[in-house]
């Protein structure tokens, strides 16, 4: 299931994005873990509201781009020190190496 950010605009979003929030990180991460035996070829990571533009978009992500995906966001988790979250995000991008 997709994670929901709700902003006021997209700019707000794109901030987000700049600042490298972590929340997205997360959501990235989580999602891709809990897609990762799925058989969609595309997987739904994000939804963004935009409250003032009254628009939605979502992201979505080719389940052959996971791997590399999860490797981008190892960093953030590294620098948060979730040791435990990093060795489930190795161990997935191993096993996806692997197919």
């Amino acid at each position: 299931m997709a994670i929901e950010f709700i902003v006021n605009n997209s700019q707000e979003f794109q901030d987000m994005i700049d600042n490298k929030d972590f929340r997205i990180s997360k959501a990235i991460v989580d999602t891709i873990l809990s897609n990762v035996n799925s058989k969609k070829k595309n997987v739904h990571i994000i939804s963004v509201t935009c409250l003032e533009e009254d628009s939605t978009f979502d992201i979505t992500l080719e389940k052959k781009h996971f791997a590399q995906t999860l490797q981008e966001n190892l960093p953030h988790y590294i620098e948060r020190e979730l040791y435990e979250d990093c060795i489930k995000i190795n161990e997935c991008i191993s096993k996806l190496n692997q197919k």
